[in-house]
């Protein structure tokens, strides 16, 4: 069995930054990316940012290109995010996720087949 175990959300300051990372153990498993969903309450699951193995591309969602940055290590298994210029909006619990394949669009849920736990993340104002 594989689990995906994010660290480092916690509060933080409007304009403030935070990084979160996601460590993937136990079996073996074909990693063909990573990525970062979030969600906030009463809201759906959205698409951070994504980096796909093989070529190093990166994707994000457009209201955090330019404050987010996703970085990783194949090899390691291991994901971060590094998040600058926090703004309220931003408050969310953030899911790391690692999918198998190239089947379905790096930007959906569905696409992805291991989940972390989730942490979480609060701007204040």
């Amino acid at each position: 069995q594989v689990q995906l175990v994010e660290s480092g959300g916690g509060l933080v300051q409007a304009g403030g930054s935070l990084r979160v990372s996601c460590a993937a153990s136990g079996r073996t498993f074909s990693n063909y990316g990573m990525g970062w969903f979030r969600q906030a309450p009463g809201k759906e699951r959205e698409f951070v940012a994504a980096i796909r193995w093989s070529t190093d591309n990166t994707y994000y969602a457009d209201s955090m290109k330019g404050r987010f940055t996703i970085s990783g290590d194949n090899a390691k298994n291991t994901v971060n995010l590094q998040m600058n210029n926090l703004k309220p909006e931003d408050t969310a619990v953030y899911y790391c996720a690692a999918r198998t394949s190239a089947f379905m669009s790096t930007l959906i849920p569905s696409a992805y087949d291991l989940w972390g736990q989730g942490t979480q993340v609060t701007v204040s104002s």
